[in-house]
């Protein structure tokens, strides 16, 4: 199955180099909320229409990629402009922004913590800036997240913590609790991250929420891909029975695999199609 996605995902590729062409920008949003800098380095996909059509807006997929990588990881590792370009080309994707931020430098975390204010940063100065400066729809049918590993759970936990603002949920291996990893020992680090991961558990906001929020986080597609040897398999698993215990539709979908880009790639694509519906039903 693997060595056919590859042969498939080559074949388009190959197609996409005949056709029209998006491309790959890296630019810096100025902040004021992350202590210590003044501006945070993103990348953007700008499909193939942007500068030919200046009339025109796009709907934008919010990419958030896994602990100790970086924005660039989706277009190094996953080919995100050939992909895209090939996707829209044969008409199985719509045309769309991409914005990858950046979790990574400087402090590895997507949430608030007392010395560092991602999320705050995302949602009070990433999102507008994007909207304000690029050709990017707003409203919730004209946003999506999706992200792997340290981004999977925080697409989720962003999904949670404001439904209101998106239409599609896409968590692909999710890291959305404290675990006792190996491979976290010995860094003077992964307490605080881990504690302030735990701090944002989306298992327990989605089993102990309101009814309101209930409502709020049904009008949003969640989809959960995770494989079956992936260290995140049973989190994951936990959070589809919160999901379930509180009768909000999802899809899970386990298949073959572990926690490494071979599972990231298709369900990469998948996400990218996915949040194509939404944008263009």
């Amino acid at each position: 199955m693997s060595r056919l996605f590859h042969l498939i995902f080559s074949l388009l590729i190959a197609l996409s180099c005949t056709a029209q062409q998006g491309r790959v920008e890296v630019l810096y949003s100025p902040t004021s909320i992350l202590s210590g800098v003044s501006s945070r380095v993103f990348s953007v996909y700008l499909p193939p229409s942007y500068d030919a059509s200046p009339s025109r807006s796009y709907p934008v997929l919010y990419l958030l990629h896994g602990g100790g990588e970086s924005h660039s990881v989706w277009q190094r590792h996953g080919r995100l402009a050939e992909t895209l370009d090939s996707l829209i080309s044969s008409s199985a994707a719509t045309e769309m922004i991409v914005v990858c931020p950046e979790a990574n430098e400087v402090n590895m975390m997507y949430f608030n913590a007392p010395h560092w204010r991602f999320e705050d940063y995302f949602f009070s100065e990433l999102i507008p800036y994007v909207e304000s400066h690029f050709r990017a729809l707003s409203g919730r049918r004209y946003r999506a997240l999706a992200g792997f590993s340290m981004g999977g759970g925080a697409a989720v936990v962003y999904g949670t913590h404001r439904p209101a603002l998106f239409s599609m949920v896409y968590d692909i291996s999710g890291y959305l609790r404290r675990q006792p990893l190996a491979f976290l020992r010995g860094d003077p680090s992964a307490e605080w991250r881990q504690q302030v991961i735990e701090d944002n558990n989306p298992i327990s906001r989605v089993s102990s929420a309101s009814p309101e929020l209930v409502d709020s986080l049904r009008s949003v597609d969640w989809i959960i891909a995770v494989g079956d040897h992936d260290f995140t398999l049973e989190s994951n698993m936990d959070f589809v029975r919160a999901l379930r215990s509180r009768r909000i539709d999802y899809q899970f979908r386990v298949s073959s695999g572990v926690h490494d880009w071979r599972f990231v790639r298709p369900n990469m694509i998948e996400a990218i199609k996915r949040a194509s519906r939404h944008f263009n039903p």
